[in-house]
């Protein structure tokens, strides 16, 4: 079954309703929770190596509610290199996008949330 994101708040997201207060990823309907990135508010590949070695067909980054985090060049080429779908947005738009998706797309993609600013 692929997790419903039921409530997203600044530093809060509520999932199947359990609560997590750090960032996090959902990887081909898995949660993995207290998500740490090399240099906090970059988006590096090497913050990533988990979401790539499943071979996604869509990334989807939620960078903070003001859109703080940012993605680095690297990832956006390589995304374009190996044909990964790269959807950059805030979070709030991350998480309502996410929701939208079906169980099969859940199971081809990944989701990358930065929880706060």
């Amino acid at each position: 079954m692929s997790p419903i994101i039921n409530h997203y708040e600044f530093g809060k997201i509520e999932i199947d309703d359990k609560i997590y207060t750090s960032d996090l990823k959902i990887i081909c309907g898995k949660i993995v929770p207290n998500w740490w990135r090399k240099e906090g508010h970059n988006l590096c590949l090497e913050d990533i190596n988990d979401v790539l070695s499943y071979n996604p067909e869509k990334i989807i980054v939620g960078c903070g509610t003001s859109s703080a985090m940012k993605v680095e060049n690297e990832v956006i080429q390589y995304c374009r290199k190996n044909n990964i779908d790269l959807l950059i947005l805030d979070t709030y738009e991350a998480v309502s996008y996410f929701n939208k998706l079906t169980p099969q797309e859940v199971k081809k993609s990944a989701l990358c949330l930065h929880l706060t600013c």
